[in-house]
């Protein structure tokens, strides 16, 4: 996972392999996808967050990430959640565009939240979807 993520997240910094690891070690932390493409959410309470989800850029563009999102609503709506949440960088646009198309919808704002490589900050969006 670390490796992927790395390749993917070339704008902030990538996850550690120790970071996923203890991540998972958490119970309410669960994974679908392969080492191609991955998501990261939680459940607790009737609500999942997606805490992250990269692609391999060498296999970009092909739905995978599309499959991976429509996969862990399913696994979250399986334990018992019926909303979604998670946090985008405002500059991601083809991320964005990919939420968007599986019904997010934008319902705040954290202003400067991510750190770039180049020093300056950008918001995240925060953005919610009804699951099935």
């Amino acid at each position: 996972m670390a490796t992927t993520h790395a390749a993917a997240f070339t704008q902030s910094r990538p996850w550690s392999a120790s970071e996923f690891e203890s991540l998972l070690d958490n119970p309410i932390t669960h994974y679908v996808g392969d080492p191609r493409c991955f998501a990261l959410f939680q459940v607790i309470a009737g609500e999942a967050e997606l805490l992250t989800i990269a692609t391999h850029p060498s296999v970009q563009r092909q739905g995978l990430a599309l499959e991976t999102m429509r996969e862990w609503h399913r696994q979250a709506a399986a334990m018992e959640a019926n909303r979604a949440f998670l946090d985008v960088a405002a500059d991601n646009v083809a991320a964005i565009a990919l939420y968007e198309r599986c019904g997010y919808h934008r319902c705040g704002v954290r202003r400067a939240y991510y750190s770039r490589e180049t020093g300056t900050k950008t918001d995240a969006l925060v953005m919610e979807c009804r699951l099935p």
